[in-house]
């Protein structure tokens, strides 16, 4: 594999393929979390004046808020929308950016791989241990957990991956090339928000 082009993977095609689609997968899981948050929200706001209640809504609520967050992380890394500083990296080319970009790529990676490593340690502590939940239904607290250390095990593998890509030369993917036209640099500050 050539590291002439920046844009290439380290990676066989068919890896590279598994890997997008284990990133988008994980995204669209995430999206499915936020439909079933916006159907209990609605539930709960909709019965309310009908004297219907959903025990345990808020709780419900808040388990899928967490599995959504951590489980479309590595989809928004490695879709170039995870927010980083670039003030200073900016103003850098060549080989110093190249080589900034993988100590920064390196310590994301082993922060997020301890932090993985942990949420597996505390779902599985969970289900040896068969805690459950304090509210009025009680969940096994293990069901609830596995989002948040699903969604951080795919996104170490994301840092995982771009490492590997920055290290061997390839541009990194986890930001937007340089806008080149005043219409798409006014594109990228009204979806900032700004």
């Amino acid at each position: 594999m050539s590291t002439a082009d920046p844009h290439h993977s380290v990676f066989p095609d068919g890896l590279r393929r598994g890997l997008d689609a284990l990133y988008l997968g994980a995204g669209y899981l995430g999206g499915v979390f936020l439909v079933a948050i916006f159907v209990i929200m609605l539930s709960l706001s909709a019965g309310r004046p009908l004297g219907l209640d959903i025990p345990a809504g808020d709780d419900f609520t808040a388990w899928c808020m967490a599995a959504c967050a951590f489980l479309a992380l590595a989809h928004t890394f490695r879709s170039a929308e995870l927010i980083r500083m670039g003030l200073v990296i900016d103003r850098i080319t060549g080989k110093p950016r190249q080589v900034i970009e993988i100590v920064c790529t390196l310590i994301g990676t082993v922060a997020v791989l301890y932090f993985a490593w942990f949420a597996v340690d505390m779902t599985w502590t969970s289900w040896v241990f068969n805690d459950v939940s304090q509210g009025v239904i009680a969940v096994p607290l293990w069901i609830p957990q596995v989002g948040m250390s699903l969604g951080l095990v795919i996104l170490a593998i994301a840092f995982v991956d771009e490492l590997l890509h920055v290290t061997f030369g390839g541009s990194p993917r986890y930001e937007k090339p340089p806008a080149t036209t005043d219409e798409e640099i006014i594109e990228r500050v009204m979806e900032s928000g700004v």
